[in-house]
C-alpha cells in the first residue's frame, strides 16, 4: 500500500486527544487504525516546557481472519469510501523545497539569510533550545509569491517547538519575522520548520482537502474544516485550485478563519 496515503501524525495536549483527532481527520473507526505512540509527551512544571504527546496512526491493511486480503466484492462500503482518496498521479503533484543557489542570491537576500540565522538562533537559546539552523532561500510554490527564506530546525527532541496545532511554531516563526523585519528595514518573507513538520502537515493537509472535497461532491453540501493558520488554508486552496467540481474560499475572522469548499452547481 502507498505509505503517503495510509499514515497521519497528530501532536496534541495528550496521546487520547491526539488518536480521537486522527480519526475525525481519517473518518475512520478505531479499530480500521494502528496506533503508534511516538511521544507520550509531559507536563513540564508547573505547565511550563512541558511536551505535546505525538502519534502516528496507520490504515490497517484489508484482511480476513486467514491473512488474506479480501476481495474487493467484500469490502464494507463505509470503510471503502473513507479510505479512498485521489490517487497522485505523478510526483508533480507533491509540493517540494526549491533551494535558490547561492550565486543567485542578491546582496539583500544574502543579508536575510544571516540576520534570520543570527534572530532564529538567539531566540533558541534563550529557550534554552539546543537544535542545528539550516538557513536558505527557496522558491515560492506559487507563481504569483515572491522567494521565501527557509530555517530548517533539527535536534533531538524539538516537540517543544511544535506546541498544541502548531501554535508555538507559528509563534516562533512571527515574532522573527518581525524582528528580522525591523532589522532589516523591510518585509522578509520566511517560513520556519522543525524537523520536517512542515512537510508532512502539508501533506496531510493536502490529502484532508481532497477527500472534503470528494464529499463535497458526493453529498452536495459545502464542507468546512477546522480553523487553521494562513499558510495551513493557503495549502488548501493551492492543492484544489484546479478542482474543476469545487471553489474553495476563507471565512471567519483570525485567529478563527477556515476554509469552506463548496460544490459547483
Amino acid at each position: 500500500m502507498n505509505q503517503e496515503k495510509t499514515t497521519l501524525e497528530i501532536i496534541a495536549p495528550s496521546v487520547e486527544e491526539a488518536v480521537s483527532r486522527g480519526l475525525e481527520q481519517l473518518g475512520l473507526p478505531l479499530e480500521a487504525i494502528v496506533v503508534e505512540v511516538l511521544d507520550n509527551g509531559s507536563r513540564g512544571l508547573l505547565g511550563i516546557g512541558g511536551r505535546q504527546s505525538r502519534v502516528r496512526l496507520s490504515i490497517k491493511d484489508l484482511v480476513d481472519d486467514s491473512g488474506k486480503k479480501e476481495p474487493e466484492d467484500k469490502v464494507p462500503a463505509t470503510k471503502e469510501l473513507a479510505t479512498k482518496e485521489p490517487a497522485i498521479e505523478n510526483e508533480k503533484e507533491t509540493i517540494h523545497f526549491q533551494e535558490v543557489a547561492e550565486k543567485d542570491l542578491s546582496e539583500d537576500e544574502q543579508k536575510s539569510i544571516k540576520v534570520t540565522q543570527d534572530v532564529v538562533f538567539e531566540l533558541l537559546e534563550r529557550m534554552h533550545v539546543k537544535a542545528t539552523i539550516t538557513t536558505k532561500y527557496i522558491e515560492p510554490v506559487d507563481e504569483n509569491d515572491e522567494r521565501l527564506v527557509l530555517v530548517d530546525i533539527q535536534g533531538d527532541d524539538l516537540s517543544i517547538l511544535l506546541g498544541r496545532r502548531s501554535e508555538t511554531l507559528n509563534a516562533l516563526q512571527y515574532i522573527t519575522s518581525l524582528v528580522v523585519s525591523k532589522e532589516l528595514n523591510r518585509w522578509v518573507p520566511m517560513m520556519i520548520d522543525v524537523q520536517g513538520y512542515r512537510a508532512r502537515r502539508e501533506r496531510q493537509l493536502r490529502q484532508l482537502g481532497r477527500r472534503m472535497a470528494q464529499q463535497a461532491v458526493e453529498t452536495g453540501k459545502t464542507q468546512t474544516l477546522e480553523p487553521m493558520p494562513a499558510n495551513e488554508r493557503r495549502v488548501i486552496h493551492l492543492e484544489l485550485r484546479n478542482n474543476t467540481q469545487v471553489t474553495t474560499e476563507s471565512t471567519g475572522d483570525e485567529p478563527f478563519r477556515k476554509v469552506t469548499i463548496v460544490p459547483k452547481k
